[in-house]
C-alpha cells in the first residue's frame, strides 16, 4: 500500500469513527476531563491525541508492519489537528 492510499484509508477511518461516536474534538475532550480527575491534573484535547499516538507508535516498535497500528497513528495525528486549530 503507498502512502497515499494509507492517508486516504486513514480519512475513511477517522471519518466513520466520527459517524459512529460524534466529532473527535468533542471526544478528545470528554476524554480529557476524565484523565484530568484521574491524573489530578489538568490534561488538553491535544495531549490525550499524543498519547494515544505514543501508545500506537510503542505497539508498533513491537511489530512495524501491524497495518491497524499504523493507520491509527495517522488517524490521531489528523485528530490532534482538530483539536489545535
Amino acid at each position: 500500500m503507498t502512502g497515499e492510499k494509507m492517508l486516504r484509508r486513514a480519512g475513511k477511518l477517522v471519518a466513520s469513527r466520527r459517524a459512529v461516536y460524534g466529532d473527535p474534538a468533542s471526544s478528545m475532550a470528554t476524554v480529557a476531563a476524565r484523565w484530568s480527575l484521574t491524573l489530578g491534573q489538568q490534561i488538553t484535547p491535544a495531549q490525550v491525541a499524543l498519547c494515544l499516538i505514543d501508545l500506537k507508535l510503542l505497539r508498533l516498535a513491537h511489530n512495524p508492519m501491524h497495518l491497524d497500528s499504523i493507520l491509527d497513528v495517522a488517524g490521531y495525528a489528523a485528530v490532534l489537528r482538530e483539536v489545535t486549530r
